[in-house]
């Protein structure tokens, strides 16, 4: 009885122990998958690629998948353009072969190395099922083993897919609008519905042509992020947004132009140019006034955008009479008028703009635009 007793308890402990091991080890496989679903960036440690030249091959599917990162429709370009592709192409001579094949799920070409690291492209003539493919055009780009990806990082690549299309003598092409986050060797990343398959292998549709020909080909490139950078901003507010320059003397100017003094705001510094008898094309019939930006700027590229108001004054201030500047500062610009008020009415005492012989001229500022550049 004793014996039968003590039996009785290992067996229930050996179920417990292999329970606990079962659960155990399907812990690690979910960790395993959900790890390898949840890509994430690589820095560049590939070197030359071994056996370049192993022959293409047909690959059953298997377990890796890319379900969490699939690309919807929506975040999809195509188009067709007519250059080739860069990275990588396969032609293929015989691929309805491929297509009724049932040796295996896709073809998957031989390493190539784009961007610091080598890849392999899958074609799935018969759709990638996981990604809801079926009936579909698939098509991935992978990281090829010889490709060191550090642990925890990942690489974010802009994927570009191509196929010939005879008829138009031109290359349809997929892409995302966002890029590919990729991770570990063998994780495919890519588009799940390309073409319908019964579009593809209609030979009318220019995808096969030449008997049973067709090609694929990708871009692939991973963009880095930018080192240098440029911060614009604008100043609205001042603390006095005007200056005004008094002219006096102003029927005893005889010079072409005159300028004003010189005057700071939100750190740039400008000044006025006045053509009292006008100028570029207007001498003797209208004032010219121009405002000036004071060089040099911090960089030779540097614009600054310059909204202001230039104003001739009026005794009537309901008068003044107003031109609104709106510009890109630079080399060898200014902004203003050539023809701002008659110099008729100057002349005209009774018209209110020169009172005791002086002319008032105003700027009032609305907007000095800055850029500031990194690193310094």
């Amino acid at each position: 009885m004793m014996s039968h007793y003590r039996n009785t308890i290992s067996v229930v402990y050996l179920l417990f122990c292999l329970s606990i091991t079962s659960a155990s080890v399907s812990s690690v496989i979910r960790q395993f998958t959900d790890d390898s679903n949840t890509s994430l960036q690589q820095e560049v440690g590939a070197g030359p690629i071994p056996n370049l030249d192993e022959p293409n091959y047909l690959d059953n599917y298997h377990g890796v998948s890319s379900r969490d990162h699939k690309v919807s429709a929506s975040n999809t370009t195509k188009g067709l353009r007519t250059r080739a592709p860069s990275s990588y192409s396969v032609k293929m001579d015989s691929y309805t072969t491929l297509l009724e094949s049932n040796v295996g799920g896709y073809y998957r070409t031989r390493p190539f190395w784009a961007d610091g690291y080598n890849w392999t492209m899958r074609v799935y003539p018969n759709g990638y099922y996981r990604e809801n493919g079926t009936g579909y055009l698939s098509l991935y780009v992978e990281t090829h083993y010889t490709t060191t990806i550090p642990s925890g990082e990942e690489v974010y690549a802009d994927v570009r897919f191509y196929i010939f299309n005879k008829n138009e003598n031109q290359y349809f092409t997929i892409q995302g609008t966002d890029l590919l986050r990729i991770r570990s060797f063998g994780l495919p990343r890519g588009f799940s519905q390309v073409i319908p398959v019964n579009t593809f292998k209609d030979s009318t549709n220019g995808y096969l042509y030449d008997g049973d020909h067709c090609e694929f080909g990708v871009d692939v490139t991973v963009p880095s992020l930018f080192e240098k950078s440029e911060l614009f901003t604008v100043t609205k507010d001042f603390s006095n947004p005007t200056f005004t320059w008094a002219i006096s003397g102003y029927s005893h100017l005889v010079e072409e132009y005159y300028h004003s003094d010189r005057f700071t705001m939100a750190n740039r510094e400008f000044y006025v140019r006045v053509y009292p008898n006008g100028g570029f094309g207007e001498e003797g019939k209208s004032l010219s006034v121009f405002l000036f930006l004071v060089g040099p700027r911090s960089e030779p590229y540097d614009g600054v955008l310059v909204k202001a108001k230039i104003r001739v004054l009026n005794q009537h201030p309901s008068n003044n009479i107003q031109v609104n500047l709106d510009g890109w500062y630079a080399q060898g610009v200014a902004y203003g008028s050539h023809n701002l008020v008659p110099l008729a009415y100057l002349r005209d005492s009774s018209k209110g703009f020169v009172v005791n012989d002086v002319l008032r001229v105003q700027i009032e500022m609305d907007a000095i635009s800055a850029t500031e550049y990194f690193p310094n």
